[in-house]
C-alpha cells in the first residue's frame, strides 16, 4: 500500500507560481506510476499530468508548457511546478499512484491524497 499526502496549495494572484509536493510513504515508491489530478467547483476530476516509473511525462493540453511534474523516488516524493497560473488552474489538486501507468492516465489509480486547494486569483 502506499499513502500519499499532498501539500503545497494556496491563494496565489493570476501569473504567479506554486510548487505542490505529495510525500508517498509504505510500499516500493519508485514501482508506481504517479499522477497529478485537479477537480475544481462544479467539475468532474481530471487528470493535470502523470509520470512514469522510468520518468517519461504526459500533460493535459491547457498546462502544456506551464506544469512540470517530477518524482524523487530517493525522497518519495512526486512534485509539480505550476507557473503563469491562471484563474481557471483554481482547484483542489490530489495526487494519485498505482502500479499500471494506465490506470493513472484513465483516471483510475488505486492509491489517492486527500487532495490540496490552490486558488488562483484574477
Amino acid at each position: 500500500q502506499v499513502q500519499l499526502v499532498e501539500s503545497g496549495g494556496m491563494l496565489v494572484q493570476a501569473g504567479g507560481s506554486l510548487r505542490l509536493s505529495c510525500a508517498a510513504s509504505g510500499s516500493d515508491f519508485s514501482a508506481y506510476a504517479l499522477g497529478w489530478f485537479r477537480q475544481a467547483q462544479g467539475n468532474s476530476r481530471e487528470l493535470v499530468a502523470a509520470i512514469t516509473t522510468n520518468g517519461v511525462t504526459k500533460y493535459i493540453d491547457s498546462v502544456k508548457g506551464r506544469f512540470t511534474i517530477s518524482r524523487d523516488s530517493i525522497k518519495n516524493g512526486l512534485y509539480l511546478q505550476m507557473n503563469f497560473l491562471q484563474p481557471e488552474d483554481t482547484a483542489v489538486y490530489y495526487c494519485a499512484a498505482d502500479l499500471n501507468h494506465r490506470a493513472v492516465v484513465v483516471g483510475t489509480p488505486q492509491y489517492w491524497g486527500k487532495g490540496t486547494t490552490v486558488t488562483v486569483s484574477s
